[in-house]
């Protein structure tokens, strides 16, 4: 495998493994400590907003198991799995920078955006 394939696929499954994190954060340890911590809530705020992190959790969930998807897929079908994905992802970092942290920007976007371009570099 060529430098930069693989150096795309290890950003591929970054991304893929900070969603897996993401959804354990998000559904099973939003009221937790280190959820709390992760996302700067109170115990109040976490208890309320419980059932929706949790669903936002099973998204990223979802992220994650399309990115492997694609790793997983040889040829140009696993590229276009992994282009739509990555693109899902830097969408969602885009929209969560602007409308709830910056700091989604970097944990999200800019890996999603790296791999995209990584990507689109090693076709």
């Amino acid at each position: 495998m060529p430098a930069l394939t693989l150096a795309a696929h290890a950003i591929v499954a970054l991304v893929a493994a900070l969603h897996a994190y993401f959804l354990v954060l998000e559904m099973f340890l939003w009221d937790k400590p280190a959820g709390r911590k992760a996302f700067g809530l109170t115990l109040e705020q976490a208890q309320s907003t419980k059932v929706l992190a949790a669903n936002q959790g099973l998204y990223n969930g979802f992220l994650a198991a399309g990115l492997v998807w694609g790793l997983l897929v040889p040829g140009a079908e696993g590229l276009h799995i992994r282009v739509f994905f990555l693109g899902c992802v830097l969408v969602a970092g885009l929209y969560g920078a602007a409308t709830a942290s910056k700091k989604i920007l970097f944990v999200q976007a800019l890996p999603a955006a790296l791999g995209l371009a990584l990507t689109w570099l090693a076709a």
